[in-house]
C-alpha cells in the first residue's frame, strides 16, 4: 500500500478520529497508524530483543491484535500508550521464552551459553549509516543491561516523557528517572553530549522496512475480517 495517502492526512486527523474511522469500517485508514508509530515500537522492540527481525514481528503481532482490540480502546488514555504497551508485553514475553528455551538448552548439554551483550560485528542496518556517531550510539544502547536500555531508548532516542515511559512498563515515574539516571552514568556522559541532537535519527525505521510491515499486518487483518464474516 502506497505511503502518499497516510502521509497527507497523518498531519490532520488525531489518533482518536483515525481510530473512530477505522472502527466505523474504514481499514485502510489504520495504515496512518502503523506508519505514526512504526519507527517507536521498532526501536523499543529491538531495545528489548536486541535483534531487528524479531522487533518486525513483535511490531505486526502488536498491531494486529491492537486490531482485534481496537473496541476496546475508549480513549481514557492515549492511544500511543496503549499500543506501546501492547509491544512491551509482546517482546517481554519473547524474551521470557528466549531466556528459558536458553536455560533448557543449558540443563541439556551442562555448559554454560551466555548471551554476548554486543554483537561481534556491525548488522546490516549499522553498515549501511553513514553517520560514525549514530553507529556508536546504537552500539551503546544495545549494550546496556535489559532494564536500562528499554528506558534510554524511549525517553532519549524515541523521546517519550517520562509519565508516558511509566505507563509503558509499568513503572513508577521514580524509577524511571532512576534507570535513565544510572544509564547515562553508564554510557558516560561525553557519549550523549558528543551525539546531540543526531539520537533522534539512530535506529530508523522508513522506506521498504516500514512498507514491508504495513502490507503484512494489512494481509494478517484481512484474513481475520474473512474469518469473522464466514463465521457470521
Amino acid at each position: 500500500m502506497a505511503g502518499n495517502f497516510a502521509t497527507a492526512v497523518s498531519q490532520s486527523w488525531t489518533d482518536q478520529e483515525v481510530i473512530e474511522r477505522v472502527k466505523a469500517g474504514e481499514t485502510a485508514l489504520y495504515e496512518i497508524i502503523m506508519r505514526r508509530y512504526n519507527q517507536r515500537l521498532y526501536r523499543i522492540a529491538r531495545a528489548i530483543l536486541r535483534d531487528g527481525a524479531e522487533a518486525e514481528d513483535v511490531m505486526q503481532d502488536a498491531y494486529v491484535r491492537a486490531y482485534q482490540y481496537l473496541y476496546q480502546y475508549a480513549g481514557d488514555a492515549l492511544f500511543s500508550n496503549w499500543l506501546t504497551r501492547i509491544a512491551v508485553h509482546e517482546a517481554l514475553r519473547r524474551l521470557r521464552l528466549r531466556r528459558r528455551h536458553q536455560q533448557l538448552e543449558d540443563f541439556e548439554y551442562d555448559e554454560a551459553c551466555p548471551m554476548s551483550p554486543m554483537e561481534s560485528s556491525p548488522d546490516p542496518e549499522q553498515c549501511a549509516s553513514i553517520a560514525e556517531v549514530r553507529q556508536l550510539l546504537e552500539e551503546a544502547i544495545l549494550g546496556l543491561p535489559d532494564q536500562y536500555r528499554t528506558v534510554v531508548m524511549m525517553r532519549d532516542v524515541e523521546q517519550m516523557s517520562t509519565a508516558e515511559t511509566a505507563a509503558a512498563l509499568d513503572l513508577s515515574e521514580e524509577n524511571v528517572k532512576v534507570r535513565l539516571h544510572r544509564a547515562r552514568a553508564m554510557m558516560r556522559g561525553w557519549l550523549f553530549a558528543r551525539v546531540g541532537e543526531h539520537g533522534a535519527h539512530a535506529f530508523p525505521f522508513m522506506g521498504a522496512r516500514c512498507d514491508r510491515v504495513v502490507l503484512q499486518v494489512f494481509a494478517r487483518i484481512n484474513e481475520l475480517d474473512f474469518v469473522r464474516l464466514d463465521a457470521s
